[in-house]
């Protein structure tokens, strides 16, 4: 009983443990996995994130030519990014800062990405 009371005491006397997080951040740890990004104009809608992704958050629509991520489903895990064939895909390390309402993150591709032709040689 007196060892807790002594605690107790030692506890209320003593500096916070803890941050006060959206006063305090710190900096993220090396090669953290944060927030998931496309790079629209580059991206071909091919799909291959979408069939790759665990948490099934990645929607993929190629007629009418958007891609979208839940961010509250997502997982984090980079699997996404390491089986894009244009690697249009990529991580920032910063998290989303919170908010009081749910957004999707949605990408619309205005144009498609430039087509290779194909020069016959003579």
């Amino acid at each position: 009983m007196f060892d807790m009371t002594r605690t107790i005491i030692e506890n209320f006397f003593s500096k916070a443990h803890t941050r006060l997080y959206p006063l305090q951040t710190r900096e993220p740890f090396p090669n953290v996995r944060g927030n998931l990004f496309n790079n629209i104009e580059e991206c071909i809608l091919c799909g291959m994130c979408q069939k790759k992704c665990p948490s099934q958050c990645i929607t993929v629509d190629k007629g009418a030519k958007t891609w979208q991520v839940d961010p509250y489903a997502c997982v984090y895990c980079g699997i996404c990014v390491e089986n894009c064939p244009v690697n249009c895909l990529y991580m920032e390390s910063p998290h989303r800062k919170p908010t009081a309402e749910k957004i999707m993150n949605q990408m619309v591709q205005v144009k498609g990405p430039e087509k290779k032709k194909k020069t016959a040689e003579k």
